[in-house]
């Protein structure tokens, strides 16, 4: 990949502030009352390389060779870790000093070029705010425009594969994901070329979201290839004027772009912006949480047969018939109804999500807990790493296997899963955890199951490569990881 040079002063002021972090950040010393300190034998970049090769692993192994609590150096960051789940609402507790907001409009800027939430606090507010339109009745609108969408792309295109076609499960996935979200929450395309239109928005994004890690770096963006110009050509599609050439915004989009007109000129680039961050928010992590609930499903006959028996319950229940074309029709509480469904993906999240909390600590800061107190400095990050409890065996037994029907018992939902004794408030964290839970959470979770339920109804489908697949490592504390290779399978509509 080529880079887009820099000039030699530029590559000398960066070398020169480079060098001059390294020799900072690699002075510290632990203080008294502080989490053990690990700074890796890298300057800067502390235990960078070990974390990247493989997460679960290393933080396990800091958690038995330091207790539950410590801080590592990564990537000119001092990060605590917290892994205790009893101390997780330590987090909540203390939200003064430990912020999210100013830590994700950092990350928000530095991702999607959002520059003037860093400075307007009122304009944050307002944002975050229009989240509740992915929520309650919103949520069933947003539903209910999207079983149209997937009405018209299944009735013009797959339920018209008479024959068995081969493809990659992710091509398949980021295809169908991207395109239905788009299309719900900005609308439709008024082109004959629209096809054409989105395949390249979806694979331009793909490119894109593949570099988020190094975005939300402190890697210059000028050092990072063409993914600038990438970001800048995505944020161009999603501007005022083009946004105004789409027919059927959602109402989360409109009130976005209602509040984003009273702080921005209508033709301010920086509305494209915040538009890529919202795309980024509901595309990133349902796109890979797709591809692992369609390998699961496949992997696991005996899963996809449990399923099949209940969506077949479900649709006898509402006197709903499997006829020509797309004729089922379900509502959210119907979608919800689906225990062993619900089930079924909590597993893939208890598997394939990272996502961590992070905050940012306001004030030199110290955590009280029933078993330990610990001194946190000001400017340091303090993170909860969801991934180490839902692989601890002493609450989910063999937490290495996939099992379909973990989060239910006796036809009801399961929430009572226990450690030392004691019963877990957090024992499934796949958006995060607290002010910074994933606002389009709902909206994912009804997607992945509108699919699901889309595909075992109307579709034939088989496994076709029975190698098993990994996780990869590109997202880090970042969302559900991607695999790290693809997988083929074939689909066909059932006569």
């Amino acid at each position: 990949m080529a880079l887009e040079p820099l000039g030699l002063p530029g590559l000398l002021l960066a070398l020169l502030l480079l060098l001059a972090a390294v020799c900072l950040r690699s002075r510290r010393c632990r203080r008294p009352g502080e989490p053990p300190l690990i700074k890796g034998w890298l300057p800067y970049l502390g235990v960078a390389l070990q974390l990247h090769k493989d997460p679960l692993s290393f933080i396990k192994t800091l958690q038995k060779q330091h207790g539950d609590t410590f801080t590592v150096l990564l990537g000119g960051k001092y990060i605590t870790f917290i892994l205790d789940p009893f101390q997780y609402q330590l987090v909540n507790k203390n939200h003064k000093q430990l912020s999210f907001r100013q830590f994700g409009n950092k990350v928000s800027a530095k991702a999607f070029s959002t520059k003037k939430l860093l400075e307007n606090d009122d304009l944050d507010e307002d944002i975050h705010s229009a989240y509740a339109l992915l929520q309650g009745k919103y949520l069933d609108v947003l539903l209910e425009n999207m079983l149209q969408h997937v009405k018209q792309m299944f009735e013009s295109q797959l339920l018209k594969t008479t024959n068995w076609s081969t493809t990659g499960i992710m091509q398949f996935c980021s295809s169908l994901v991207f395109e239905i979200t788009f299309t719900t929450i900005y609308g439709q395309i008024p082109s004959d070329d629209r096809k054409n239109i989105i395949n390249e928005l979806r694979d331009d994004f793909l490119k894109f979201d593949d570099k988020f890690l190094y975005l939300v770096s402190d890697i210059p963006i000028q050092l990072l290839g063409n993914v600038k110009s990438l970001q800048r050509k995505i944020i161009r599609c999603l501007t005022s004027e083009k946004l105004d050439q789409l027919q059927g915004w959602s109402e989360i989009v409109q009130k976005r772009q209602d509040i984003l007109e009273k702080y921005y000129t209508r033709e301010d680039f920086e509305i494209g912006a915040h538009h890529l961050g919202l795309l980024w928010a509901s595309m990133a992590n349902t796109i890979p949480a797709m591809f692992w609930a369609m390998y699961y499903l496949l992997r696991h006959p005996e899963a996809m047969e449990a399923l099949h028996d209940e969506i077949d319950r479900l649709l006898q229940s509402t006197g709903q018939k499997k006829g020509s074309g797309f004729s089922i029709h379900l509502t959210r509480e119907q979608l919800n109804s689906l225990v062993c469904l619900e089930s079924f993906i909590l597993e893939v999240f208890r598997l394939c999500s990272y996502s961590s909390t992070i905050r940012l600590v306001e004030e030199d800061l110290t955590l009280n807990s029933e078993t330990n107190n610990y001194c946190l400095r000001k400017g340091d990050l303090v993170a909860i790493f969801p991934p180490v409890i839902h692989n601890d065996p002493e609450v989910f037994e063999a937490p290495e296997e996939f099992r379909f029907d973990r989060f239910m018992e006796d036809g009801k939902k399961k929430t009572n899963f226990y450690k030392s004794g004691k019963k877990l408030k957090f024992y499934i964290m796949p958006f995060g955890f607290g002010t910074s839970k994933c606002p389009g959470r709902y909206l994912a979770v009804v997607e992945i199951k509108l699919l699901l339920v889309v595909f075992l109804t109307y579709f034939d489908l088989e496994l076709l490569d029975k190698k098993p697949v990994r996780r990869g490592q590109s997202r880090l504390l970042f969302g559900v990881q991607y695999p790290d290779s693809n997988v083929l399978f074939r689909y066909k509509a059932k006569a």
